[in-house]
């Protein structure tokens, strides 16, 4: 369950014309969009500024999987808070969970994304380990410790 409590990391985004259908229902496409600034907010907030801290590291990351579950309609003009977070770390995978929130409405999410990302090696794009420091910087951020499998720390 998408709880808004378990969400450190929340962006206001109030939804523009530009991203609504002719009944004033936002495109189901924008959500992503949505979903994709939440993370990008969301590295910035952590610490690390994507891709500009990701860089020296030698890394990057690499969408693997998008699940989006649409429960109820945003509206055109409708306040949202956008939350997100990584829920696990895994060997060389992040997922982030992000839910969308109309503003004071916090029983239950509109829509839910779940991203599956692959941390990799900048120079070969293969896999890679997620970087010690960069799981700390994550720990430190986060509410609720993200599920860590085969760690000490999950």
């Amino acid at each position: 369950m998408t709880r808004p409590e378990d969400f450190r990391h929340r962006m206001p985004l109030r939804v523009r014309w530009a991203e609504v259908d002719r009944q004033g229902v936002v495109f189901n496409a924008h959500y992503l969009l949505y979903a994709d600034v939440c993370v990008t907010e969301y590295w910035r907030a952590v610490g690390m500024r994507y891709p500009g801290d990701f860089e020296p590291l030698g890394s990057d990351l690499y969408v693997r999987k998008a699940t989006v579950d649409y429960r109820a309609a945003a509206l055109y003009d409708d306040e949202l808070d956008v939350c997100g977070r990584i829920v696990r770390i895994g060997g060389s995978s992040l997922q982030f969970s992000v839910g969308m929130f109309r503003r004071g409405q916090v029983a239950a999410p509109l829509v839910t994304v779940d991203l599956v990302y692959v941390y990799v090696d900048a120079a070969t794009k293969a896999p890679r380990r997620v970087d010690d420091a960069l799981r700390a910087k994550i720990r430190a951020f986060e509410f609720v410790a993200p599920d860590e499998p085969g760690t000490d720390a999950g």
